[in-house]
């Protein structure tokens, strides 16, 4: 994988080879610094999205990450297109 990030920029893409055919992973993915702000934003928009999750050692837990370490928290929704989006948190302040 190779990410790429703007200089000055907060915002990255990432790149990797994927050995499924070409439109088969119907998601986009997100990092925010706050995933409660996020979450409450979207909310506040009207947008349906799911509660916090993270992974355990028995797969996908309810709630954020109990340390809340970078990229272990998550939640997702779905847009108007019917993408389906991933939100994860890094960088919490």
């Amino acid at each position: 994988m190779v990410q790429l990030t703007p200089t000055g920029s907060a915002c990255s893409i990432a790149l990797m080879k994927n050995p499924d055919v070409a439109g088969h992973m119907p998601g986009l993915q997100m990092v925010v610094n706050d995933l409660d702000a996020a979450q409450s934003e979207l909310r506040g928009r009207g947008v349906d999205v799911s509660d916090m999750f993270h992974f355990g050692a028995g797969g996908r837990q309810p709630g954020p990450d109990p340390t809340r370490a970078d990229f272990a928290s998550f939640f997702s929704f779905e847009d108007p297109d019917g993408n389906h989006w991933l939100v994860q948190e890094a960088g919490r302040k």
